[in-house]
């Protein structure tokens, strides 16, 4: 458990299941299990993993910080979910 008092540690004890998805994107990606897109609105290749669902932890969407910003900001409509080929 973490002992930190910082503004980091309060979110991750606060979100342990997004927390979770985050190390396993950090992980596939560092084991080449998941590899990172450019970003899917301007194609940027510095790129955040956005989750649409948490329990789905390696079904990502690859948003540059900007964009990624933004959907958090505006809301989901932003940029919808394209349906996979």
């Amino acid at each position: 458990m973490l002992k930190t008092n910082t503004r980091q540690a309060n979110w991750r004890r606060a979100n342990p299941n997004k927390y979770d998805a985050h190390l396993a994107v950090q992980r596939a990606v560092k084991a080449g299990e998941l590899e990172k897109q450019t970003c899917e609105v301007c194609g940027i290749e510095a790129v955040d993993a956005h989750h649409d669902q948490y329990d789905e932890p390696l079904k990502v969407r690859w948003l540059c910080r900007r964009h990624h910003t933004k959907l958090h900001h505006y809301g989901e409509d932003m940029f919808p979910i394209r349906d996979e080929l």
